[in-house]
């Protein structure tokens, strides 16, 4: 599922993002996405890739990693974020939540340590 007011645009300084083309109410599920589960192994090969910057961390023992379809690795990252992502290891799924208001026109964004408030500093951060 994916809601039909998202769309991607250019954004001023971090290439493609997602953004809404309508106001969303906090706690909006607006994107429930299926994705490609793969293993530690296929990890290390995708790490030496582009597609690094687009899979995510998977499973209950974060031992492996997954592409997610749609738009969800399109979304940028944001310490302070105004969506928050969930993972479904058992139905192989993950969602985009909002976690506030979102005005027309606003990129939506996750923040890439998983919660939405986490400051911890991400990977492409850490010289900064």
């Amino acid at each position: 599922m994916l809601s039909e007011y998202l769309y991607i645009d250019n954004t001023k300084d971090k290439g493609r993002g997602v953004f809404t083309r309508k106001k969303i109410a906090e706690g909006t599920i607006i994107e429930i996405s299926p994705v490609i589960v793969m293993t530690g192994e296929d990890r290390k090969l995708l790490d030496q890739t582009l597609l690094h910057d687009y899979i995510f961390v998977w499973g209950k023992n974060k031992d492996q990693c997954c592409m997610a379809l749609g738009y969800i690795a399109v979304y940028n990252h944001a310490y302070q974020s105004n969506c928050e992502y969930f993972m479904d290891y058992d139905d192989h799924i993950m969602y985009i939540k909002t976690v506030r208001a979102i005005h027309t026109g606003e990129e939506l964004t996750i923040n890439y340590n998983g919660n939405w408030d986490n400051k911890e500093k991400v990977w492409f951060d850490v010289n900064d």
